[in-house]
């Protein structure tokens, strides 16, 4: 079984004081405690990311750890990522994450062991990277297309209630045929692929939503709010 979970935004860095999309991510591992590694590719390795990434995991039921490709700690990156249970993205520029992970033959890497049953997961840039394309603002001129790692077929667009007016040029560039149709995800959601399908649409928000987008309409999905309301 292959899992790939896409956040639109969230977790420890968007919602420090909202752990519930990170539990979910861990609860998906078949390991009662699981190896989950950070790659903050798309914010350059920005140390205060790592930092707080530690912060929340370490104190969790699981084994954190990060890989850096600014600092590498090893040349085997293949075999690193192959213990891995978990791979876990960070959010930045996705345009300088493509860039750097097929320079550093990361891409294939991941790909490999995603095949081997690690699972993918990542908010923003890291999630948008596992679509065959979507939309960015990493180009510094709005929000614009973007070609990606292709592991799921159709687009992606994440902070789809956020700010930056992400719903509408996604929703236009679908329109106008620049992007195929896809799945968009609004901050504290997650789309959970499993074998490349959508298997659930989970939220650490009341309100948040999952949608399916297309020429014609924009579905919203069915989406599991993982608290309690009271």
């Amino acid at each position: 079984m292959k899992q790939i979970i896409g956040m639109g935004g969230g977790g420890f860095s968007m919602e420090p004081e909202n752990p519930l999309l990170d539990r979910y991510i861990l609860k998906q591992s078949k390991s009662k405690r699981p190896k989950i590694c950070f790659i903050g590719t798309a914010s350059g390795d920005a140390e205060g990311y790592i930092e707080r990434f530690y912060d929340f995991f370490q104190k969790e039921e699981c084994e954190p750890a990060h890989l850096s490709l600014f600092k590498p700690h090893t040349r085997d990156i293949k075999g690193f990522l192959r213990e891995q249970d978990i791979l876990y993205i960070g959010g930045g520029n996705t345009k300088n994450l493509m860039a750097l992970w097929k320079e550093w033959e990361l891409d294939k890497a991941i790909r490999e062991a995603y095949e081997n049953g690690t699972i993918l997961s990542g908010l923003s840039a890291g999630s948008l990277c596992w679509f065959e394309e979507g939309v960015t603002d990493s180009y510094g001129g709005g929000i614009e297309p973007i070609s990606c790692l292709g592991l799921i077929g159709g687009s992606h667009c994440p902070h789809y209630d956020g700010e930056g007016n992400y719903r509408h040029a996604y929703k236009r560039l679908i329109h106008e045929n620049v992007i195929v149709a896809g799945y968009a995800a609004d901050d504290g959601v997650a789309l959970h692929f499993i074998d490349e399908k959508l298997h659930t649409v989970v939220s650490s928000r009341p309100q948040a939503s999952g949608y399916r987008v297309d020429k014609n309409k924009e579905e919203k999905l069915s989406t599991t709010y993982l608290g309690t309301e009271n």
